[in-house]
C-alpha cells in the first residue's frame, strides 16, 4: 500500500508541476526535476521524505 500511494502522488506531483509550468511560469520545471531527482536517489538509498510522512500518517 506505501509503494502505491507513493508513486501515485509522485505522478500528481509530477503532473502537477508540468501544468504549473505550462500554464503559470517555466521555473515551475525546477520543481519537476527536484521530483525526478529525489526518486532517482530513492532508488538507490531506499529512503524518501514522502515515505517518512506517509508511515508518520500511519499508511502500511
Amino acid at each position: 500500500m506505501m509503494e502505491r500511494t507513493l508513486r501515485g502522488i509522485a505522478g500528481v506531483f509530477l503532473l502537477i508541476s508540468l501544468l504549473l509550468a505550462h500554464y503559470v511560469s517555466p521555473l515551475w520545471l525546477w520543481f519537476t526535476a527536484f521530483i525526478g531527482l529525489n526518486l532517482f536517489q530513492s532508488a538507490f538509498t531506499n529512503w524518501c521524505p514522502m515515505m517518512w510522512i506517509l508511515q508518520r500518517l500511519g499508511i502500511k
